[in-house]
């Protein structure tokens, strides 16, 4: 078990961040894991949220149970499926650094997009394919898969309840499937499941205060909040990749 308190400290952060995107804010979630793998390694900066993640998306899940699109999971689902297969056999061989500034390019482009009033409605199914496939690749190897995943589903205009609903079974099932690789590659350690069930109280409260906050805000309000969400996101994605690159020799 880790004894340094700046850990836990930094682990209290993310984990908090990492709740209120579960409740519904999802560009806070993508802030949690490089938060926390600026006090231990990035490895097991996912090892420790993993858990985390799936109690969070399966008590979102439950609270907007009634509230999903049935379309976009059956369109981005298969895809997701996909794309953690093709992170789990190419891990070794791909740069971190390289799929943080992809994903990064691609919110920003979402984001500006709509933002100059362009229309981002996506009528084909192989597109929902391709970016719920993009999502669990990028999810994978960087938890970085809600930009991607977005990009479909915000484009649809959902109603809001819908939306939040229908990302929450759609990480749901995606933080579940990342169990197999994550599990095979000797992440859940018995150390880091030790440091997640200690975090796992706050995870929920926080949860529990953005499921609320969701339901109050009005819709324009949560979709002006989750483009600027994607926005910020995307370009922490790209700065973390530069600096990677940056920092090698």
């Amino acid at each position: 078990m880790i004894a340094d308190p700046i850990v836990y400290l930094v682990a209290f952060v993310a984990v908090t961040f990492l709740g209120l995107s579960k409740g519904g804010f999802i560009g806070f979630g993508l802030v949690a894991t490089p938060l926390l793998a600026l006090a231990v390694p990035p490895l097991q900066s996912a090892a420790i949220l993993l858990p985390i993640m799936l109690i969070q998306d399966a008590f979102s899940a439950w609270s907007f149970r009634d509230d999903w699109d049935r379309r976009t999971l059956a369109i981005t689902l298969p895809g997701s499926t996909l794309g953690i297969a093709l992170a789990w056999v190419l891990a070794q061989y791909l740069d971190q650094a390289l799929v943080r500034l992809t994903v990064g390019a691609i919110g920003l482009s979402f984001a500006l997009s709509y933002w100059c009033g362009k229309s981002t409605k996506v009528q084909t199914g192989i597109s929902g394919i391709f970016w719920g496939a993009l999502a669990g690749f990028a999810g994978t190897l960087a938890n970085a898969g809600g930009p991607p995943f977005l990009v479909y589903a915000m484009s649809r205009n959902l109603p809001k309840m819908t939306f939040v609903g229908t990302t929450a079974i759609f990480f749901l099932v995606l933080n579940t499937t990342k169990l197999v690789p994550y599990i095979s590659l000797g992440q859940l350690s018995h150390q880091n499941l030790a440091i997640s069930l200690v975090l796992l109280p706050l995870a929920v409260f926080a949860n529990v205060v953005a499921i609320r906050l969701v339901r109050l805000i009005p819709s324009s309000t949560f979709y002006r909040i989750s483009y600027v969400m994607v926005f910020a996101v995307s370009i922490g994605l790209v700065w973390q990749g530069i600096m990677q690159y940056g920092g090698r020799p």
